[in-house]
């Protein structure tokens, strides 16, 4: 199991998978009054969450499902990334995609947080890449008949 060092300035528990086979663990608003959003209006919410995530590790901040489907609720730049050397607090841009204002509360679950392994590439300049069936097919290249 992966230790990630974390401080708590909210006054909530924290992130906790619900399931013993969940990927992500919901992130809620840490607030002193509840915000508004308003149809097609975007806002950063707090979480009252600092961490520091080890080298080679990003954490990933995704939309829940149920927020989305009843409410049109989402993260705008899903997924949202936290690098590994960022140390401040962690907030959630969340955009209200329906036609109607929705409230977030304090302690409300605004979204998930997926904590995932990734790569540190470089790139070696080549005069061609290696042939594949698919080749340059693009954007539904493969659902065409």
């Amino acid at each position: 199991m992966l230790e990630v060092k974390i401080i708590n300035k909210g006054h909530h528990e924290l992130p906790a998978y619900a399931t013993e086979q969940s990927a992500g663990m919901d992130l809620r608003a840490n607030l002193d009054e509840p915000v508004v959003l308003r149809p097609l209006q975007r806002a950063i919410v707090k979480t009252g969450l600092f961490m520091a995530l080890p080298a080679g590790y990003e954490a990933q901040v995704r939309p829940r499902s149920g927020l989305a489907l009843k409410h049109g609720i989402t993260v705008l730049n899903s997924p949202g990334t936290i690098d590994a050397d960022y140390r401040g607090e962690i907030g959630v841009l969340l955009v209200n995609l329906s036609d109607k204002d929705f409230t977030i509360n304090d302690g409300e679950r605004i979204a998930q947080m997926v904590i995932a392994k990734h790569e540190t590439v470089q790139f070696v300049t080549v005069d061609e890449l290696d042939e594949t069936k698919r080749g340059a097919g693009g954007y539904g290249h493969t659902g065409v008949k």
